[in-house]
């Protein structure tokens, strides 16, 4: 959780394109402006280099932010109404797929991401043309606007603030957005270099945000084009033969509060619990008395949980399950003879809420009723504890982020030449390897070709539970329809992203992505828990926010949404 060197400061959003907001979560010092900064400083351009990766932190981990985005319209995460406790309202539109351009978590995505594209603008305006500042800020910008296109399609595209007053910024075409990230990124690897900073992009960097962008091409633009897979295995293959990374040894080396040392990280978003705290996991997914089995000091608030049928879809002897997820009778944490914390080590810990068992200890279980008819009872649901959750006060609020990682260009590589049909074996061969950190037993981390080409294990379909009462899983009050995954082309890797990626920004893209037989992806053509399946396409993509709509009226909203609330 190294700090970035260039220490950011807090401008005034006068420097911004689009600087109106609802909430900053920062000091904004009224003194500092144009006229009061040199912006031709070196160390004042340092200072709002600093604050442009600052917003991509906010971006990434502000409340309902890229992490929420990604995660909580999917099969494997969501925070339920919690009986008794709260929770639930835009939570619930993200499970079930029915958001509308007043959700928090597209405005929270679009302000941060333009803040930040203003501050990248605002230092490309200043600094020389050439260089590894100029590549950082560019390398920096392109990166919002992938994450932009891929949660929007079509947004406003602009490179400068030398701008006149009351301009307003144009929206473009989804391809403009597609050609622009993809020809920023290629200009700038040379000057990115080859080196390796924590918390800085190198050339791998640039290297894996141009797979993304080729790897999702098809998706993006409903097409059909093999040459877009090419163009992603040639990225992904300079950073396997050439990058010079490898696999951590332990799986949750990737997910420490400091990931500085981790062979396989690529690129990262240092954080750091006094300077830079934002992974609020351990409240968000906790149950208070939940956190002394970590010996972590603070309050956790018992909110998001597991899609039980993801759950169920693990290998039984795949360590990733117990190295993601808590479940079952929780136990205090206690210290070694030379005081380390030593999680889950002591007695069970009493709790007498909801106590489905009947055992008077905090046990969480497997089951979970449904996401708001009635909700979710306080035990209920297994528990995101991936990010490590560090003893005392920090908890996991200065957790680094592996942004890109050295396993996802392995499996990219290894989804496109399983796509393009050929190498096969080379592909099952890549993915046995990632996975072969997290079994005992070798052999049974194997994946053959046949099984990453077959269906999926994820048991899909409506699966909830309606009757009132902890206690009560009546069978007449369940609700469950039968769709399971044999239907999904690549289900076997689908799968294997799942666990080896949950909690990485990754499963709605990827569900985005994967194709049924019928034609349909899985984000739309699969029910999974209380979300049902349906024909319609523009869940694909977000609506353009309500409040940007409103702060300039040449933006148009997504096909799909007009006439919806916003």
């Amino acid at each position: 959780m190294k700090l970035l060197k260039k220490t950011a400061i807090f401008l005034i959003s006068s420097f911004l394109l689009l600087g109106a907001c609802t909430d900053l979560t920062e000091n904004v010092y009224d003194t500092l402006t144009d006229a009061t900064i040199d912006v031709n400083d070196p160390e004042i351009i340092g200072y709002m280099m600093g604050e442009a990766y600052a917003q991509f932190r906010f971006m990434y981990w502000g409340w309902n932010g890229y992490f929420d985005l990604m995660e909580e319209c999917s099969d494997t995460y969501m925070t339920p109404k919690r009986i008794g406790i709260g929770w639930g309202d835009l939570y619930i539109n993200m499970h079930k797929h029915s958001w509308n351009s007043t959700q928090g978590h597209i405005q929270s995505l679009w302000h941060y991401a333009y803040v930040g594209i203003g501050y990248t603008n605002k230092c490309l305006d200043v600094l020389p043309e050439t260089g590894r500042n100029q590549a950082e800020m560019r390398f920096l910008r392109a990166l919002n606007y992938y994450v932009l296109l891929d949660a929007f399609r079509n947004v406003p595209l602009e490179t400068t603030q030398l701008v006149e007053e009351g301009y307003l910024p144009k929206q473009v075409s989804a391809d403009s957005i597609f050609r622009f990230c993809v020809s920023e990124l290629e200009a700038v690897k040379d000057d990115l270099g080859t080196e390796k900073y924590h918390g800085y992009p190198n050339r791998y960097a640039a290297n894996m945000a141009l797979a993304k962008l080729y790897l999702n091409y098809n998706a993006y633009f409903n097409k059909n084009d093999d040459s877009y897979y090419e163009k992603a295995l040639a990225e992904v293959n300079e950073v396997i033969d050439e990058g010079g990374y490898t696999l951590a040894p332990n799986y949750l080396d990737n997910f420490k509060a400091d990931i500085s040392t981790s062979p396989e990280v690529i690129f990262a978003l240092p954080l750091d619990k006094t300077n830079a705290a934002h992974n609020y996991l351990v409240n968000k997914c906790l149950v208070g008395a939940g956190a002394q089995a970590y010996g972590y000091t603070g309050g956790p608030w018992n909110g998001s949980c597991a899609v039980p049928q993801f759950i169920e879809s693990y290998h039984p002897d795949d360590n990733r399950l117990k190295y993601t997820w808590t479940g079952g009778v929780q136990r205090y944490a206690t210290k070694d003879a030379q005081g380390n914390t030593i999680p889950q080590s002591g007695a069970d810990i009493p709790f007498g809420a909801d106590d489905w068992a009947g055992q008077g200890v905090l046990n969480y279980s497997l089951r979970v009723h449904s996401i708001d008819n009635p909700g979710a009872y306080q035990q209920e649901g297994y528990r995101f504890v991936k990010s490590e959750i560090v003893a005392g006060d920090a908890g996991t609020y200065g957790n680094d982020v592996a942004f890109f990682r050295l396993a996802d260009a392995m499996f990219i590589k290894a989804e496109c030449l399983l796509r393009l049909g050929r190498d096969e074996q080379v592909a099952a061969d890549l993915i046995t390897e990632v996975r072969k950190r997290s079994f005992d037993d070798a052999a049974k981390a194997k994946r053959t070709v046949a099984e990453l080409k077959g269906g999926s294990k994820y048991a899909y379909g409506h699966e909830e539970y309606t009757g009132e009462g902890y206690a009560n899983w009546d069978p007449a009050t369940l609700i469950k329809t039968h769709e399971g995954g044999d239907d999904i082309i690549l289900g076997g890797l689908l799968d294997d992203l799942a666990w080896e990626f949950v909690g990485e920004h990754h499963r709605r893209q990827d569900l985005v992505r994967f194709k049924m037989t019928d034609g349909r992806n899985v984000f739309n053509g699969k029910s999974w828990f209380c979300k049902d399946a349906t024909d319609e396409t523009h869940w694909d993509y977000f609506p353009i926010p309500k409040s940007a709509l409103d702060a300039n009226i040449t933006l148009e909203q997504n096909e799909g949404y007009e006439g919806r609330a916003h």
